[in-house]
């Protein structure tokens, strides 16, 4: 039942709350209603004021009384913690496949302060966060990535329970956030564009083995380096993780071939993953091709981010 009325009610949220990369709370927006506690407190008053009508004792009636008016102010007290509240979007980074998206959220208070703030996604445990009078409050949110691509998250809750916990306000914002996802790194052989040319330019493009030339130094560690190739001496120094560098190129700048490879579709992009991560972090120029896409050698950060970008969002729908 609850899953064919879905979606009716994200329908009915959408027009009630757009998406915006920026939201301020108003009655519009804020919901409100008992918690678990709250309806137990509700049937107590309830008994209590039929123990009070039955015995006819005015002292029943006058603490029945005051714990409704208790009651009554506190569905303002919890409603005005979250009016006037602002929420703004921050920056997301791009992660590699089966790390945790990290999307950063903003607090402001126009006015009051704003206490005990509750964020997150349905499946995932609350953040709390405090915002001063007329201050701010930072917010660092969580998502396991499960495939590559764009990770647009479900709309966010925010709520409070404050002050007394009888009653929640709560309310669903989506503040148009998205991060990339790129390939999970996974080593292997370099896959080089075969091409056409005489021998010698073949064989200056070829690799034998990994790591198996001339030794050129060491370098930081980075996501899909092998293992094997730690420099666990340099370590135990308290160096760091140091990787084992060597000269595995000649010739013309490589060109890395989604159709040289073996494999399932995630399989090749994960290799070329790889070696893009391997060649930037050498500082050496390459060339990517995908079936419909080409880049045309280059070297740097933008270059490395672009060819990220492309094998995170291959077959993907424009």
């Amino acid at each position: 039942m609850i899953g064919l009325l879905k979606p009716y009610w994200t329908r009915w949220l959408d027009r009630r709350i757009p998406a915006a990369s920026s939201v301020s709370l108003n009655q519009r927006k804020i919901f409100i209603r008992p918690t678990r506690i709250g309806a137990a407190y509700v049937l107590l008053l309830l008994l209590m004021l039929l123990a009070a009508i039955n015995y006819q004792n005015s002292l029943a009636y006058g603490l029945t009384f005051l714990l409704g008016a208790v009651f009554v102010v506190a569905i303002l007290h919890t409603y005005r913690n979250l009016a006037g509240l602002i929420l703004r979007a921050g920056g997301a980074d791009a992660v590699f496949l089966g790390e945790q998206g990290r999307f950063h959220v903003r607090l402001e208070s126009s006015r009051r302060a704003h206490q005990a703030i509750g964020l997150g996604w349905p499946k995932a445990s609350l953040q709390l966060v405090d915002v001063p009078p007329r201050g701010t409050g930072e917010c660092q949110l969580s998502l396991p990535t499960r495939r590559r691509g764009w990770l647009r998250p479900e709309r966010l809750r925010v709520e409070s329970r404050f002050p007394l916990g009888i009653l929640v306000a709560w309310s669903w914002l989506d503040l148009d956030q998205a991060l990339l996802v790129y390939p999970r790194p996974l080593a292997g052989e370099l896959p080089l564009s075969s091409g056409g040319g005489d021998e010698q330019q073949e064989q200056g493009r070829q690799v034998r083995g990994q790591g198996c030339d001339d030794f050129l130094g060491l370098r930081d560690y980075q996501p899909g380096d092998s293992k094997q190739r730690l420099d666990w001496k340099a370590y135990s120094r308290g160096q760091g993780l140091l990787v084992k560098d060597f000269a595995t190129l000649s010739g013309r700048d490589p060109q890395l071939d989604f159709a040289m490879l073996e494999g399932d579709v995630e399989t090749r992009l994960s290799l070329l993953c790889h070696w893009v991560l391997q060649l930037s972090a050498r500082q050496q120029p390459f060339a990517l091709r995908l079936p419909g896409q080409t880049l045309a050698p280059d070297g740097g950060e933008a270059h490395r981010d672009a060819c990220l970008r492309a094998l995170a969002l291959y077959g993907a729908a424009p």
